[in-house]
């Protein structure tokens, strides 16, 4: 299907998010969905659920291409979402290679990279081409890459993510509460203005008095201080200026609270399946179809 769009899938650990990309790199549309979700009443059907998202009224893509991060039951409930509206369409989940689109991966075993991470990557090569930057994702983990001006991929970070720590606590400590985001979130702005944090980075103003903002608080200052150290140790060990790039479902609140300089980019895993969606079929012949 010649200059049909290319259906783009980011299967995350907390949601998914897509979008219909031409082949020029403009977005027509997107969205995004949770996992799971409730049947609606009398139907009986796991797949007729809020938690879904709605491509009936989309111009029909020439194929799919997914990044899938959270294991078999997802990627099968993604198939059958686009079955309903295009059974025949090729799809292919990409898998993290030695090099692709300008990015050359140093993992030991480069396929053992996370698709999300390697798609991020080439989205942030192509953003800021020839720069030295470390990519910080405030998801259900944490996640920093270092990318060199030359593309190479050097090696990376996982820890915690912000809600995953604050639910860690409450699960394995008898007297602390359990913590979710939106209850966190809110803790977090009842000190004043999300955006006024990063003026009280180093201040005695982080310090609460009552448990649930204490452990909401420190629990982010846990995430900031790890991609603050790291992104002074690069710049200090490549003698240059690195761009510090962050995204994910945290950036919102955990990003305004950095002191650093960084750029917000939100879309990075889908600018990636973009690019290799568009470099796989410059490369393929006119009838071939992913596999």
């Amino acid at each position: 299907m010649s200059g049909a769009p290319y259906l783009l899938i980011d299967a995350g650990n907390s949601r998914v998010k897509w979008a219909l990309v031409q082949a020029d790199g403009t977005q027509t549309h997107s969205g995004a969905f949770a996992h799971g979700g409730q049947l609606v009443k009398g139907t009986g059907d796991p797949l007729q659920s809020r938690h879904e998202p709605d491509w009936s009224t989309l111009p029909a893509p020439g194929s799919a291409w997914l990044s899938n991060v959270a294991g078999d039951a997802v990627a099968r409930r993604i198939d059958a979402f686009i079955d309903r509206c295009w059974p025949a369409l090729p799809r292919t989940t990409i898998r993290s290679a030695a090099q692709q689109c300008g990015v050359t991966n140093r993992y030991t075993t480069p396929s053992q990279l996370g698709s999300d991470r390697w798609a991020g990557m080439i989205g942030a090569r192509a953003a800021f081409p020839g720069e030295p930057l470390l990519i910080g994702t405030f998801g259900t983990a944490t996640t920093l890459e270092a990318l060199n001006a030359d593309g190479v991929f050097v090696g990376g970070l996982i820890a915690p993510g912000w809600s995953l720590m604050m639910r860690s606590l409450g699960e394995h400590t008898a007297q602390l509460p359990t913590l979710d985001a939106i209850a966190a979130r809110g803790l977090l702005a009842d000190d004043g203005d999300v955006a006024s944090l990063s003026e009280h980075a180093n201040r005695a103003a982080w310090f609460a008095v009552d448990t649930p903002r204490s452990l909401s608080s420190g629990c982010a200052l846990a995430q900031i201080g790890f991609v603050e150290r790291m992104w002074r140790d690069l710049q200090d060990e490549w003698k240059a200026p690195v761009r510090l790039v962050v995204s994910g479902g945290a950036a919102g609140e955990l990003a305004q609270a950095l002191s650093v300089p960084h750029t917000r980019h939100d879309s990075l895993v889908l600018a990636g399946l973009a690019l290799i969606a568009a470099e796989a079929s410059a490369h393929s012949p006119p009838d071939a179809r992913p596999a």
